[in-house]
């Protein structure tokens, strides 16, 4: 009889330790796959959420600036030479390296205007954008036409005017189509039209004053897409807004870390629940294990013994834990996230781990008491009979 036939046998026979042994095992492994593969969910759940939540690149003419401001309070600034960036330009950020991680391009045209006895900033919009990078807006009415506008809460405060009034700027009669809620933002103070509208009313057809980006930070750094649009709008500054990007990052990384901590604390108690079981099992089988070495047996035949039973519990133990995991993690998300949020999709590669951590484990864990059953004497065991 070869050695992993005895193992076999020996398994077969002492099916209660072997089950609890699995059943620790397979605990275990799908739990960690569970939390692994739910963190990785809402990584890209929030990745996704993130990735929409305004612009995180800045792109603006390109100026010598000398800003006069302190402690927050701007006392204004002296610009020399500036050049407003060309509408037509803009098609060139679609040919980046990164231009498929462009969740959405939007340009604004900004210039002052007297409504009644008040100077008010109007900014020119690609409404189609807008709906990505700012999507908290709260608009009571309706996306204007090309003789709209929309107000700034505050703006309408002061201005008295709701929806459906008209009012002048310029030569240009507009009508009030709609009205934001309280952004507490600078989207308060101002007044909102197309795009085309704002180029009319100011003169600055087929120019722009800045372009807001929102760009989708998971697959590529942000740093590298500032570099591929500034080579392609050399005559523009681009900047990033770091504050939002670190914040997403470092979010994302907190969650990974918080999943590998747990990970690590529920495989440890997993590998202690090996131990002990492994190590009764031994103490169990003196007898035979004696007689084993009796009969010629070495001392690596008896830890191969051992370490084989390992093996095959503990691989059976990451299949079925991988899967019990998987489908624990997808029946969750569907319970907790609505059926829209469960993308959960079977990997080939967290199987693959799933499996050689649980086999790591266990043989790691059975070491000891295969040492221990390697160092057994023979004479002992037998005198025992």
């Amino acid at each position: 009889m070869n050695l992993n036939a005895i193992s076999i046998k020996n398994l077969l026979r002492r099916k209660t330790k072997a089950a609890f042994v699995l059943a620790g095992l397979v605990i275990g492994v799908s739990t960690v796959v569970g939390i692994v593969s739910y963190i990785e969910a809402m990584t890209n759940d929030i990745n996704h959420k993130l990735e929409k939540f305004g612009a995180n690149i800045l792109v603006v003419p390109k100026t010598e600036n000398l800003a006069l401001s302190y402690g927050g309070l701007s006392l204004g600034g002296v610009s020399f030479e500036m050049e407003e960036i060309r509408q037509s330009d803009l098609s060139r950020v679609s040919t980046i390296k990164n231009a498929a991680n462009i969740a959405a391009l939007g340009p604004l045209v900004l210039g002052v205007a007297r409504v009644s006895s008040h100077r008010v900033l109007v900014a020119g919009v690609d409404f189609s954008a807008v709906k990505i990078l700012k999507p908290w807006w709260k608009l009571k009415g309706a996306i204007p036409e090309a003789d709209g506008i929309i107000l700034g809460a505050e703006a309408a405060r002061i201005l008295n005017l709701d929806v459906g009034n008209q009012l002048m700027i310029g030569d240009n009669n507009l009508w009030v189509s709609g009205i934001l809620g309280s952004t507490g933002s600078q989207d308060d103070q101002l007044i909102f039209t197309r795009l085309s509208t704002a180029q009319a009313i100011f003169n600055k057809q087929g120019r722009v004053s800045m372009v807001e980006v929102a760009a989708l930070c998971k697959d590529c750094p942000i740093d590298a897409m500032v570099k591929q649009i500034s080579d392609v709008l050399p005559d523009a500054r681009v900047m990033a807004i770091q504050q939002v990007v670190k914040g997403r990052m470092e979010t994302l990384s907190h969650l990974k870390k918080f999943s590998y901590g747990v990970s690590a604390v529920i495989l440890l108690i997993g590998s202690l629940v090996v131990l002990v079981t492994m190590m009764g099992s031994v103490r169990e089988r003196t007898d035979e294990l004696g007689i084993f070495r009796a009969s010629g047996f070495r001392k690596m035949h008896i830890m191969r013994i051992v370490f084989m039973e390992a093996a095959i519990v503990s691989g059976l133990a990451g299949v079925f834990g991988y899967f019990l995991g998987y489908l624990t993690t997808k029946f969750g998300l569907v319970i907790f996230g609505g059926k829209e949020s469960a993308m959960v999709h079977f990997d080939i590669n967290l199987a693959g781990a799933a499996i050689v951590t649980a086999l790591m484990v266990g043989l790691i864990s059975s070491a000891y008491p295969a040492f221990m059953a390697s160092r057994m004497d023979p004479n002992d065991a037998l005198r025992s009979l």
